[in-house]
């Protein structure tokens, strides 16, 4: 063979191994350098309930570096989130999830996955081999003998489209699935937040209280001195303030542990000082029960993960489908262990094709069942899911509704009366109409109405974080 034609059959066989150049993939997380793939023709639609386009998503370049070790928690007067004079919800929550570990591991692994794609949809290495025979390279008899091979394997058409697509939709899932991590992160610290709040508002109201009772003690001793009322007034008074301050050294307890969820959220020490928290505001929404429920299913992120995982799976089945057709392999080869001879010298020269042959036909089949089982668990696991949202959102609607009315019950009923019963009180004894126990009792009441109106309002809080994480975010 001319060196012209050999060079020609390795520059062919080089330019098999050759892959498209990828486009960009835009999505709404950020952009990559991948391609999009081919529509699955074996893929069924979307199930119906999930109202909602996501693309796949994919991840921007990650540079590798060396492991580094654990960062130490950040100094109370370094820190950026907590230089207000008051601790603000919202730049809380930003703030922990700019910095808890859980997301950024998540966040590294849906970029991981996002490089599956362009490792699916590649063609495999192109394989080369070189061989000799050692006693004819010093023979006076022979000439040299040697041989030069290339082979490129290329799959059957469609497979590397359902490889990439199933990478694609994993990588998607991946994604939400980080959505989810991030709306559970979000409540975890919203309640950590009403936790703190809770504690500190009973503290300056038991405060409050402690300031209200010992007046009512002056006004025991003084009548005691005056021989109106019994030393027992003034004992009882005494044991009041002895429970007011049992009281505080359990809001102290729970104010302590507050903060140190907080802080630990913050990747700061569990005892660093913490400014004392704003006062939240609530955020009702006129959507009715059907309508939130039809939020939740447009834009739940477990919900989307397992719906991009549907589409994985039926890639895998077309894939699996598509196994029973061939791979093919091509190969040239210049091989020159001919005798030396006028004749053959032009059949030094050589290409070739080889293809496997799927004639074990139980195996394909199996695998064909075991893709059909995998689709069919994850319509299972959605359609689940669906009845799982519809009650979690009418459920957390109806608790978010009942605390509405309990807070109105305590603002319009409730904490008018027992003022007006202290008020009644405080002056029946003061002109000997009352006891001391009727005015203690009065004022214990209007303290635990005060404590369970805090509680209230804390926990509408809560249950509107709640249906907030369920439906998916306002």
């Amino acid at each position: 063979m001319s060196p012209f034609r050999e060079t020609t059959l390795c520059a062919m066989l080089v330019a098999l191994a050759g892959c498209q150049s990828a486009p960009a993939l835009r999505t709404g997380r950020t952009t990559a350098t991948v391609v999009a793939p081919a529509v699955n023709a074996g893929a069924q639609a979307r199930p119906s309930e999930a109202a909602y386009s996501p693309a796949g998503p994919t991840a921007t370049a990650v540079s590798f570096q060396e492991p580094v070790a654990a960062p130490e928690p950040i100094a109370p007067g370094l820190d950026p989130a907590i230089m207000a004079d008051e601790l603000a919800l919202d730049q809380f929550v930003a703030a922990a999830l700019a910095r808890h570990p859980s997301l950024q591991a998540m966040l590294a692994a849906w970029q991981a996955a996002a490089q599956r794609y362009p490792q699916e949809v590649a063609l495999d290495d192109p394989m080369f081999m070189a061989m000799t025979a050692p006693g004819s390279l010093n023979s006076v008899r022979t000439e040299g003998a040697y041989a030069l091979e290339l082979r490129q394997k290329l799959p059957w058409f469609g497979k590397r489209n359902a490889r990439g697509a199933a990478a694609l939709e994993e990588a998607a899932a991946a994604g939400h699935d980080l959505d989810d991590a991030r709306l559970k992160l979000v409540l975890v610290a919203q309640t950590a937040f009403f936790d703190y709040y809770l504690a500190y508002q009973q503290a300056k109201l038991n405060e409050q209280n402690a300031g209200i009772m010992r007046q009512f003690r002056e006004t025991a001793q003084a009548k005691y001195r005056n021989n109106q009322v019994t030393q027992q007034d003034v004992l009882q008074s005494d044991l009041e303030l002895a429970e007011l301050d049992r009281r505080n050294l359990e809001l102290q307890r729970m104010m302590r542990v507050a903060k140190a969820r907080i802080n630990t959220l913050l990747l700061r020490f569990p005892d660093a000082p913490l400014p004392p928290p704003a006062k939240p505001e609530v955020r009702l929404s006129d959507d009715d029960s059907a309508l939130l429920q039809h939020m939740a299913l447009t834009q739940r992120p477990d919900l989307a993960s397992i719906a991009h995982q549907i589409e994985a799976e039926q890639a895998k089945l077309t894939l699996a489908y598509k196994q029973f057709y061939p791979d093919v392999e091509l190969f040239g080869r210049y091989d020159t262990f001919w005798q030396p001879a006028s004749t053959q010298g032009d059949l030094r020269g050589q290409v070739g094709v080889s293809l496997n042959l799927p004639v074990y036909r139980q195996k394909l089949h199996a695998a064909v069942c075991e893709a059909q089982f995998r689709v069919s668990q994850r319509r299972a696991e959605y359609e689940q899911r669906v009845a799982d949202i519809r009650y979690e959102v009418h459920s957390a609607y109806e608790q978010v509704e009942e605390s509405r009315k309990v807070v109105e019950l305590y603002t319009s009923k409730l904490l008018p009366v027992a003022e007006q019963n202290v008020a009644a009180a405080r002056s029946n004894y003061e002109v000997n109409k009352a006891t001391f126990l009727d005015l203690a009792q009065a004022q214990r009441q209007l303290v635990k109405s005060r404590e369970q109106h805090q509680e209230a309002l804390i926990t509408l809080h809560r249950r509107l974080a709640e249906l907030s994480a369920v439906v998916g975010g306002w």
